[in-house]
C-alpha cells in the first residue's frame, strides 16, 4: 500500500503574489487544473493560463468586498473529503462536490498593515477568514491534501512532484500541515496581540509567535539545540540587521547583541557619539566622546579585560577611524545605524568579526511586551520603556551640574545592567560597573574593584572614581553601600528612595559630603 497522492486539481488564493505565476505555469504543465479567485485567478489569466472560478465552483458570486468566496460546501467538502470512505464519496457526488488535492494560500497582510502604522479599520479589514479556515481543512486531512502557505515552500512541492512523477508522500504532507498550522497560530497571535495592545487590554489567553530566521549551531551551551525566530516588527535591531561579514551569529551573540544595541539607544544621536561594550548581556563600558574612535576608547577603558571578546554597539554610523580601534582587539560583533566604505575595509581583515548595520536606532520609549518562561508557564510585563521621573535631591548638598549630568548617564547604564546594579560614571564615561551580585553592597565592591583594575591597566595613580557619580538600580537597604561609594571617591550618587531606612542612608550621604538624587523609579533587570 503506498501513501502517494497524486495532484488533479489545485485551488490558488494568495495576497502575496511572489513566484505565483512560475508555480501555476508548473502545475498546469503537469495537467493539474487550477481554480483560483479574484486578484489571483486574474493574474493567472492575465498570463494566459486556464482557470476556474471558485464562483464557478460554488454557484456564488463573491460577495461583501470579498468578505465571502470561499467559505462554502463545494470547497471545505473537496478539501475535508476522505479519499478512501465511501460515505464520503457518495455524498460528494450526490452534491456535486470535486476534491481538491493541492490548496496553496497565503494570507490577508495582516502583521504588514499593522507595521507600517494602519488605523483600527485598516487592520479589521486584512484579518483573513476564508483563508485560515481553507488552511486549517486541508491540514486536517493532510492524509490525502497538500498545503503550502509560505512561499518559499514552492520550489519543494515542485522537486516532490518531480521525485514521485506527480504525486507527494505522506512525510511531504505531513511537513506542510506542521507548517501550515504554525501559520495560522502565529496569524491569530498577532490579531489577539494586536487587539490587546490596542484595547489596553491582559487577554484571557496570551500567545506569541515568530517566524524562523535561522536554526542555530546550538543554544547558550553546545548541548542545546535553538533557533532564532523574528516577530514581524520593524524595531531596529539585531532581527531586522544587515549582515555585512563574518560567520553566523551564535545563540549569546544575539542575545548579547540585542543587549548592547538597546542600551546605546538611550543615547540620542544628537547628543553626541555613544558606545557600548557588552560581555555576557551586561555592559563592561559605556561612553559619550567627541567622536565615535573617542567614546569607544572611553567605554573600553573602563573594563579593557571584559571588552576583549566582546560585543559593541555604537549610536552613530561606523567609520574608519573607529573601525581600526575596534579591530586592535578580538571583538565577536558590531552594530550600528550605518557604516561608511572605510570602516568596511578595516573590518574585511576580520573574517571572524561580524559587521551589522540597521537603518536606524531602536526607540528606548517605543511599548512593548517582554516575556520568561518558567516552570508550567511564562511571565509577561511591559517593557521597560519609562521616561525620566521628576528628580528629588535629598541632601543637603545640591549637584554640581557636572555630577548631574554623569549621574544621568549612570542612570540610563544602570537599567541594563542585571541586578544588583552598581554604575560609576565621570566626565560621560562608565568608570566602574558592578553587576548581578546578590547583595547590594557587594555589586558596590565589585564596580570599584572594577575601577582599580582599570586604573592599574591604564597606568593611572587613582581610580577614575574620584569626584564620579553612582547609580543604583534600586534602593539601597543600608547605609552600607552608600560608605562604600564614598569611600573609592564618589561625590554623588542617583538611586529611587523607597527603603524603610531611607532616613539613615541620606544621613550617610550627607556625613560624607555626598548629593543623593532619588527617582521614585527602579529599574530592576534579572
Amino acid at each position: 500500500m503506498t501513501d502517494l497522492v497524486y495532484i488533479g486539481r489545485a485551488l490558488l488564493s494568495v495576497s502575496d503574489k511572489t513566484g505565483l505565476l512560475d508555480l501555476a505555469r508548473a502545475l498546469h504543465g503537469r495537467g493539474i487544473e487550477l481554480i483560483s479567485t479574484g486578484g489571483t485567478a486574474s493574474a493567472l489569466r492575465g498570463d494566459g493560463l486556464p482557470v476556474r472560478d471558485v464562483a464557478e465552483i460554488t454557484g456564488f458570486p463573491e460577495m461583501m468586498d470579498g468578505r465571502v468566496k470561499t467559505l462554502h460546501p463545494n470547497v471545505h467538502g473537496g478539501l475535508l473529503a476522505l479519499r478512501d470512505d465511501d460515505e464520503h464519496l457518495v455524498a460528494m457526488a450526490a452534491h456535486g462536490i470535486e476534491p481538491i488535492d493541492l490548496l496553496v494560500v497565503n494570507l490577508y497582510p495582516f502583521e504588514a498593515t499593522v507595521a507600517r502604522g494602519g488605523d483600527y479599520d485598516d487592520c479589521i479589514e486584512n484579518i483573513d477568514i476564508g483563508g485560515p479556515a481553507m488552511i486549517r481543512a486541508a491540514s486536517k486531512n493532510h492524509r490525502f491534501v497538500n498545503v503550502v502557505t509560505d512561499v518559499q515552500d514552492y520550489p519543494t512541492l515542485l522537486a516532490e512532484l518531480d521525485a514521485h512523477d506527480g504525486a507527494t508522500s505522506l512525510a511531504f504532507r505531513q511537513k506542510l500541515a506542521l507548517t501550515a498550522y504554525a501559520r495560522t497560530a502565529a496569524y491569530d497571535a498577532a490579531v489577539s496581540g494586536w487587539m490587546a495592545q490596542t484595547l489596553g487590554e491582559t487577554p484571557r489567553y496570551r500567545t506569541f509567535a515568530g517566524t524562523l530566521a535561522s536554526s542555530l549551531r546550538y543554544g547558550e551551551n553546545p548541548h542545546q539545540n535553538a533557533a532564532f525566530y523574528t516577530d514581524g516588527t520593524a524595531r531596529a535591531g539585531v532581527a531586522t540587521a544587515k549582515q555585512w561579514q563574518g560567520k553566523e551569529l551564535s545563540y549569546n551573540n544575539i542575545n548579547d547583541t540585542d543587549a548592547a544595541f538597546e542600551l546605546v539607544a538611550e543615547f540620542a544621536p544628537e547628543g553626541g557619539p555613544a558606545v557600548a561594550i557588552i560581555k555576557h548581556a551586561n555592559p563592561c563600558g559605556v561612553a559619550r566622546g567627541a567622536t565615535l574612535a573617542e567614546a569607544y576608547a572611553r567605554a573600553f577603558d573602563c573594563d579593557r579585560t571584559s571588552a576583549f571578546g566582546g560585543i559593541v554597539a555604537l549610536n552613530q554610523p561606523l567609520d574608519g577611524p573607529t573601525a581600526e580601534k575596534i579591530a586592535e582587539i578580538f571583538t565577536e560583533v558590531v552594530i550600528a545605524p550605518g557604516a561608511d566604505d572605510a570602516a568596511k575595509a578595516v573590518f574585511a581583515a576580520k573574517k571572524n568579526l561580524r559587521l551589522l548595520t540597521t537603518l536606524n536606532l531602536p526607540d528606548p520609549k517605543a511599548p512593548g511586551l517582554a516575556f520568561k518562561q518558567v516552570s508550567g508557564g511564562f511571565l509577561v510585563q511591559d517593557k521597560d520603556t519609562a521616561a525620566l521621573p521628576e528628580l528629588r535631591v535629598v541632601t543637603k548638598r545640591q549637584p554640581t551640574e557636572a555630577e548631574m549630568a554623569d549621574a544621568l548617564i549612570a542612570w540610563k547604564v544602570a537599567k541594563h545592567v542585571k541586578s544588583n546594579a552598581i554604575v560609576y560614571v565621570k566626565d560621560a564615561a562608565t568608570v566602574g560597573i558592578g553587576a548581578g551580585q546578590m547583595s547590594r553592597v557587594d555589586s558596590t565592591r565589585i564596580a570599584a574593584r572594577k575601577a582599580e583594575d582599570a586604573a592599574e591597566a591604564m597606568g593611572l595613580s587613582a581610580p577614575l572614581t574620584k569626584g564620579c557619580a553612582a547609580a543604583s538600580d534600586a534602593f539601597f537597604p543600608f547605609a552600607d553601600g552608600v560608605e562604600v561609594l564614598a569611600s573609592v571617591g564618589a561625590t554623588c550618587v542617583i538611586q529611587p528612595g523607597g527603603s524603610m531606612r531611607d532616613a539613615e542612608v541620606i544621613e550617610a550621604a550627607d556625613r560624607l559630603g555626598l548629593a543623593m538624587i532619588f527617582t521614585g523609579q527602579r529599574h530592576f533587570r534579572h
